[in-house]
């Protein structure tokens, strides 16, 4: 039965992508583009839920807009919408009563109007400024009834609109970040390496002629698990990490105490700027030999911070 029923589903959006008006459909994407104001969207029962969930796609891409339900345009809160604003009305069979009672108001305020239909027929096409007919020639509801896949026509249409206007109007990865503070998002898009690195005292430093004997506290109290290898300008010059320390004991014996770090340091290790997106310092880290700790460098290679997998871990990027 379910597969089937995903068969039929997919022959009727095939329907609505083969009977599909684009050129209408760029005269509107170009009007909205147009608009000086917000876009509001409204819209009865299942319509209604498409329509604010479309507002707020629209809204997080870098358009303003809003969801006012009819019910409560019609008792005040009309109030809000302005005569530089686009009123978009969405409604499958284009005779919803609420929609109809309230787009004279609407006009009235000197606002274009445009019906998301599915009946060019309709009440709603014939009233709007302007009109985009949805073709559903079936819902997939055996009694042809139920809102299913007219409501997936709709939010097609309404998707497809919000990445249109927001490819038109060049909106940046930083502006979608700027958006999206919160949640995960938000964390992979807004936080820099800045955000999450230690400074100052927290950073575990050596210089090249300290012996390994010497460090070892270091190594140990700023549980970094490393030794960013520094010049007196704090220049990084190499690491020394955990790993190291067993490989050379391993080699060395007890005398690997009494060799200096520039000796047993890796050069030129893997490291960021401050600047650095979170994500991009995480991809580093895992890229060919993966290791769990970054030096973070100025521009003249002087050692500003360290970055730990296990605040990336903790930030909640992963």
């Amino acid at each position: 039965m379910l597969q089937e029923l995903f068969k039929q589903e997919k022959d009727y959006l095939n329907f609505f992508f083969d009977n599909l008006d684009i050129h209408a459909m760029n005269h509107i994407i170009d009007v909205l583009h147009q608009c000086k104001g917000s876009i509001v969207l409204s819209g009865v029962g299942k319509s209604g839920l498409v329509a604010e969930k479309i507002s707020q796609t629209l809204t997080s891409t870098g358009t303003r807009a809003f969801f006012l339900s009819p019910s409560n345009a019609l008792h005040g809160d009309i109030g809000i919408v302005q005569s530089h604003d686009i009123f978009m009305m969405f409604s499958k069979s284009g005779e919803s009563d609420e929609l109809l009672q309230l787009l004279p108001f609407v006009r009235n305020r000197g606002v274009r109007t445009i019906a998301i239909v599915g009946n060019k027929n309709s009440q709603l096409a014939k009233k709007a400024d302007m009109v985009a007919i949805l073709p559903v020639d079936q819902e997939l509801c055996p009694f042809n009834l139920a809102p299913t896949t007219s409501s997936v026509a709709q939010m097609i249409f309404g998707d497809v609109m919000s990445i249109a206007l927001m490819k038109k109007k060049q909106f940046s990865i930083e502006q979608y970040a700027l958006n999206h503070p919160s949640g995960k998002i938000g964390r992979q898009l807004f936080y820099r390496v800045r955000d999450l690195m230690l400074t100052n005292d927290e950073i575990p430093t050596g210089a090249p002629d300290h012996l390994l004997v010497d460090c070892l506290v270091e190594l140990s109290n700023k549980a970094c698990g490393c030794i960013l290898i520094v010049d007196h300008t704090r220049v990084l010059k190499g690491i020394f990490t955990d790993g190291d320390l067993r490989r050379c004991l391993q080699k060395y014996g007890g005398g690997a105490l009494n060799i200096p770090l520039g000796e047993l340091m890796t050069h030129h290790p893997k490291t960021v700027t401050p600047d650095t997106m979170a994500t991009e310092a995480l991809i580093l880290m895992e890229k060919d030999r993966p290791v769990t700790v970054l030096p973070v460098l100025n521009g003249d290679a002087q050692v500003v911070g360290i970055l730990k997998m296990h605040d990336l871990v903790r930030s909640g990027l992963l």
